[in-house]
């Protein structure tokens, strides 16, 4: 470094040239000291080292983006990185003969593994920013095509990924090593150490620069002429600014070895905390040198110790009391847990130690998830049944063993019966339950997985079948009427054949069936229940497995005595929901059979909302912003149920649709000069409006346009049209062929339109006649003459027709009674106008100032019109009068 500042810049002498040509030098010290610009300018790079510090600088960017997952940062980083690395293959195919740096290799694996990650967490992506998650899909794509060209090198390196590399040097502030022959890029260094380290190659003494072997040979050429003058020349004339850098450079020596330790320190606890997150394999034991030594597992007992119960009661509620703590290695305890129940059965510890120890195992796996919404893992979900099933045939077997909370661990007695043990199986079994539909909401449900694990349900059926008979051994009441509305929820989605063959006399009465079972396990909880939660869930699952098996009348029956549809919306959600999915399964009951009005008002209140997937708990609507928190979505998605309980949505939509039109278009023919005519399917209304203002119609494609055209086929009385556009191939397959017996459906609605059809063409085309034979609408509606006899009588009857039969002629006598089609347009045309002339005269007051204070003078605008307007008294008596002869 002396050399440096006392030479000019030009100055390429050695160091054997004489005293007398160094010492007039010594004079521009003072110019060269305060001269930064010199040095900066003295910075000579290579192309290599540039082109590396480039990626470095990217890296380093791209890691920075991924602590705070900066997806679209993260995107424009690594588009740079690939254009850089592009700019740096000439480099690399020169310098390191066409091999990949490990860094760049390193920093492809990790965006990988990084990216990978973030994928398979759906919540998290699902939480992500719209710009971050499509910004991730772009960077999976682009990083899965780039890596292609690098496969063999990320083999590699996944197969020692533990060694150090080119950006570990960087990290830790390496020099060059001592036993280096070319010194490292300057990429490697930190950007704010450049200065320094150019100053600590020039001022080292020459002792040190022998040492290090010719490291700077790269920078300033060969010194081997100058190594030959001793130290002791160099320090006679040494400057002022070379003897205090000697000083600084050992205290950054010094420093530079302490950063570099504790950064090996803060390295390796990063990877062994890594490595325990991920793996949970336990703690790892650092040693000096290095060298990882394997954790041991804890010994369970010592070799000399006397196994008695005591000790390993006491060994159980130390691997218990671990449960929850942090750091806790919850395989390991699980692990633990069964090798200690292996010890209490190698002893013969008894029943009551085993159950004890099996409670804890259970617990244990159940805890093994952390977070209670997710689902557990399917390992362990087999791993759980097999041990509540081993626990209750423990259970069923030992009869002399008491078990319950109610049981305090002071006063437990394992060691001689009768046996106490604290602990509840119900509560155990309740858990499994909602674990085993967590299972089934977590899976896809179109694949082959959910009906792997769809066929656990027989075990847990088997697993609530054998407690419950252990409970029915102890008879407590209340802890009967749970078990027994968990059979009930398992039971009364399912639909059995044999029910309907044993109504048609195929079967013999006295084999049971499922609503055999229902009755009697619902008919317990009726009466000894203490909550009404229970029984109210019970009382919806009757009706949900009547209504299911076409028990019309039981379900109706049921659902009118309990008052259900006034206290409904005091119960919790999943009350709430199951009354819903009763409610439909309702009415698609009445709608077989053929009580088209009840199964429209049980349907009304679902689709009139139009969110029916979220009612019935089979889905998520889209939502605005701010409509619907994180948290209460999170909520929502926990309470839906799985797919094999769902409940056909097209189907239900459909029995709403044509129920709605078998009641609108006959009320529609009926008052349709009727200016106030109340609606009674809004739903339906909106079908037919937005059908109406499409100005080109084509053939009919959906279920709703199929439903749209019948009821303009039905609207001109064309039954054949209408039972054509409901029953067809198309609509078949996407909805009649669901129902059981499809074919009695489909019968029972042809004969229902046929009906309404007759109907809607006496309401139309009635003023045309004069009389009208019963046998030509026989004829026109393939209807036998007694029901068309039936139907025009009810339609007397109820003064829906303005007629007559005459039964010797067989025809309908129509009464003239109704006003004319100008008639009613007419009086339609009255009331718009009053309503008009009303908001005029209110809109005339409110800027006169007089609409709060009109008195008893409320009329004053109007009785001036009316004196002005003779004739309108006229108008109106004459309406009265028409309404009059109508009625």
């Amino acid at each position: 470094m002396s050399r440096f500042f006392n030479s000019g810049p030009y100055d390429t002498d050695s160091e054997s040239s004489s005293s007398e040509d160094l010492a007039p030098r010594q004079q521009p010290t003072t110019f060269t000291f305060s001269d930064e610009e010199e040095e900066t300018k003295r910075v000579v790079r290579s192309a290599k080292e540039k082109r590396y510090e480039d990626l470095m600088n990217l890296i380093k960017q791209i890691r920075n983006h991924k602590k705070i997952k900066d997806m679209s940062s993260m995107l424009t980083s690594f588009e740079d990185l690939m254009r850089a690395y592009t700019k740096a293959l000439t480099v690399i195919n020169k310098e390191e003969n066409g091999v990949t740096p490990r860094f760049y290799v390193r920093c492809l694996v990790e965006m990988e593994d990084f990216i990978n990650e973030v994928w398979e967490d759906r919540e998290g992506r699902k939480n992500m920013s719209k710009n971050n998650s499509k910004s991730l899909t772009s960077l999976r794509q682009k990083l899965r095509k780039y890596n292609k060209e690098f496969e063999e090198d990320i083999s590699k390196f996944r197969e020692n990924p533990d060694q150090d590399d080119d950006e570990e040097e960087e990290d830790k502030e390496e020099d060059v090593d001592s036993g280096s022959e070319a010194p490292k890029p300057a990429a490697f260094k930190k950007a704010g150490s450049e200065s320094s380290t150019a100053d600590t190659k020039f001022t080292k003494p020459r002792k040190d620069l022998d040492d290090d072997d010719g490291s700077d040979d790269s920078y300033w050429g060969s010194d081997s002429e100058s190594t030959s003058d001793s130290s002791d020349d160099e320090d006679k004339y040494t400057s002022v600014r070379e003897r205090f850098l000697k000083r600084t450079t050992d205290k950054e020596e010094e420093e530079k070895k302490e950063r570099k330790e504790k950064n090996k320190e803060r390295k390796e606890r990063e990877k062994k905390q890594r490595k325990e997150e991920e793996e949970d394999e336990g703690e790892w034991e650092t040693v000096k040198g290095g060298v990882a030594i394997p954790s041991e597992k804890p010994k369970m007992f010592a070799k000399d110790a006397e196994i008695d119960l005591n000790l390993v009661v006491k060994k159980l509620n130390e691997i218990v009391a671990a449960r929850g703590k942090k750091r806790t290695d919850r395989r390991e305890q699980i692990e633990l847990l069964h090798e200690l129940m292996g010890v209490a059965e190698a002893h013969n510890m008894g029943p009551a130690v085993a159950v004890k120890i099996k409670f804890a195992i259970i617990s244990s796996i159940f805890d093994y998830n952390p977070k209670v919404s997710d689902a557990m893992k399917p390992e362990f979900w087999s791993k759980l049944l097999d041990n509540i099933s081993d626990t209750v045939d423990m259970l069923l077997l030992a009869p002399e063993i008491v078990i319950g909370e109610h049981v305090l661990e002071e006063n437990e007695q394992l060691d001689k019966a009768p046996y106490k043990v604290r602990g509840c199986i119900l509560t155990m079994v309740e858990r499994l339950d909602e674990e085993f539909t967590k299972l089934l909401k977590e899976c896809d449900p179109h694949s082959n997985e959910y009906v792997e694990r769809l066929k656990d349900e027989k075990r847990v059926a088997s697993i609530i079948d054998k407690v419950q008979e252990y409970l029915e051994k102890q008879s407590i009441s209340s802890e009967l009427c749970r078990i027994y509305l968990r059979k009930i929820e398992h039971l009364y989605y399912k639909f059995d054949p044999e029910v309907l063959k044993q109504k048609q006399g195929e079967i013999p009465a006295d084999v049971q069936t499922s609503v055999q079972v229902m009755e009697k396990l619902c008919k317990f909880v009726y009466a000894k229940d203490g909550t009404d939660r229970l029984r109210t869930r019970a009382i919806l699952s009757h009706i949900y497995h009547h209504a299911l098996h076409d028990n019309w009348f039981q379900a109706r029956d049921l659902i009118l005595m309990s008052h259900l549809q006034e206290t409904i919306q005091h119960s919790d959600p999943s009350t709430q929901i199951l009354y819903n999915r009763t409610m439909a399964h309702l009415g698609l009951c009445a709608f077989r059979h053929a009580n088209i009005k009840d199964a429209h008002n049980c349907l009304v209140d679902l689709m009139m909302t139009g969110k029916v997937k979220e009612l019935l708990a089979q889905g998520l609507l889209p939502q605005r912003q701010h409509e619907r928190s994180k948290e209460q979505e999170k909520i929502e998605k926990q309470r839906q149920m799985p797919f094999h309980m769902h409940i056909n949505l097209e189907l239900l939509e459909c029995v709403y649709l044509v129920s709605a039109m078998l009641i609108e278009i006959p009320y529609m023919a009926a008052h349709e000069f009727d200016a106030r005519r109340r609606m009674i399917s809004k739903t339906f209304y909106q079908q037919l409006r937005s059908s109406e203002r499409q100005s080109l119609i084509g053939p009919p494609e959906s279920m709703r346009e199929h439903v749209v055209a019948a009821s303009k086929a039905m609207r001109n009385g064309n039954w054949s049209a209408c039972k054509n556009y409901i029953i067809n191939e198309k609509m078949n397959a996407k909805v009649w062929d669901l129902f059981y017996q499809a074919d009695k459906v489909r019968d029972m609605l042809t004969r229902l339109i046929q009906e309404e059809a007759l109907r809607t063409y006496l309401f139309t085309y009635s003023h045309v006649y004069n009389s009208i034979s019963m046998q030509t609408l026989s004829e026109m509606f393939e209807l036998g003459r007694p029901i068309v006899h039936s139907i025009i009588s009810k339609m007397i009857i109820n003064e829906e027709l303005m007629a007559s039969l005459d039964d010797p002629t067989q025809t309908v006598v129509m009464h003239r009674s109704e006003p004319s089609r100008l008639q009613s347009l007419a009086l339609q045309l009255t009331d718009k106008v009053n309503n008009f002339v009303d908001s005029n005269e209110r809109i005339f007051e409110m800027k006169q100032g007089n609409f709060f204070n009109r008195g008893g003078n409320q009329g004053g605008f109007r009785d001036r019109q009316n004196f002005n307007r003779p004739g309108q008294d006229w108008g109106r008596q004459r309406r009265d009068r028409g309404e009059a002869r109508a009625y």
